[in-house]
């Protein structure tokens, strides 16, 4: 519950964070559900992550979300931490509690696996491999979220490899690392392909890693959504995949957040989404 005697504030930190439609999505939410309260988009450099959080509460914020590139760092500066973003090693989402304590939690799992649900109703995650691109605090996410939902092996490939073996280490043989230069191979057969990374993303570098060996009927998902149809999803389509953009994962990870800060659970509808597109 928040102090009702302070309109409660919100935001996403992240660096950059001009892309960002939480912003949209969290006031849509607020208006629509008739609540005090403002949702605020703020670059943060590394440097001054640590203290720009031990200030917001003082601020009046009752919690933030937390994107690239700081998932993973910010972590240190809770204290309290759930056992799910314990075990991601990574977290989306901040609450400030009352007694003054900073606690950080991960509903980037949920989100990733609500959203897939929505959209490939038929999606059945035991039935073959998986392939993941990229290696940080999403991946991380992701990867734990697939172990749970039964993938019996998750194809993980990063342009770093250091950072895809660190998985491995800590999440165990169901991961089998390969080599960037090789991670079309992490397509055969695959059922689940997802899209952890940057590339494609706005601003950043194109997403170029061939595609040919998809499987028909795969569902391929992008985290990325700005733009909302990537490259990638849109060769995965020609594929013949079943493709979900990033906008769902980022709509149902963002839900249980707003619960949280606010009070109330919000509502995720077509009016949701088309608010979150500037529709």
């Amino acid at each position: 519950m928040t102090d009702t005697l302070k309109i409660p504030l919100a935001g996403v930190i992240g660096s950059p964070i001009s892309h960002s439609r939480s912003p949209a999505l969290h006031r849509h939410w607020l208006k629509t559900m008739s609540l005090p309260g403002y949702y605020i988009p703020m670059d943060v450099s590394q440097a001054d992550l640590g203290q720009v959080i031990r200030s917001l509460p003082k601020m009046g914020f009752v919690g933030c979300n937390i994107t690239i590139p700081h998932k993973e760092n910010v972590i240190e500066y809770a204290d309290l931490v759930t056992d799910r973003a314990a075990l991601i090693g990574a977290a989306n989402t901040l609450i400030f509690r009352q007694d003054g304590k900073i606690h950080a939690d991960n509903t980037d799992g949920y989100g990733f696996i609500q959203s897939l649900r929505a959209s490939a109703p038929h999606w059945e995650p035991r039935s073959g491999p998986a392939a993941v691109f990229g290696a940080g605090g999403a991946a991380r996410a992701i990867v734990t979220s697939l172990i749970d939902a039964g993938a019996p092996e998750i194809r993980l490939t990063n342009r770093t490899r250091a950072r895809s073996d660190a998985l491995r280490a800590e999440f165990g043989a169901k991961i089998v690392v390969y080599d960037w230069v090789k991670a079309g191979n992490t397509l055969d057969e695959a059922v689940t392909v997802v899209n952890t990374s940057s590339l494609g993303m706005v601003g950043k570098p194109d997403f170029r890693v061939p595609l040919d060996g998809l499987s028909a009927g795969a569902v391929v998902t992008d985290l990325v959504y700005t733009p909302l149809e990537t490259t990638f999803l849109k060769r995965a389509r020609e594929f013949g995949c079943v493709t979900v953009d990033g906008l769902g994962m980022l709509i149902h990870q963002a839900a249980p957040a707003f619960e949280r800060w606010f009070g109330m659970k919000p509502e995720i509808d077509d009016k949701t989404r088309a608010v979150v597109l500037g529709q």
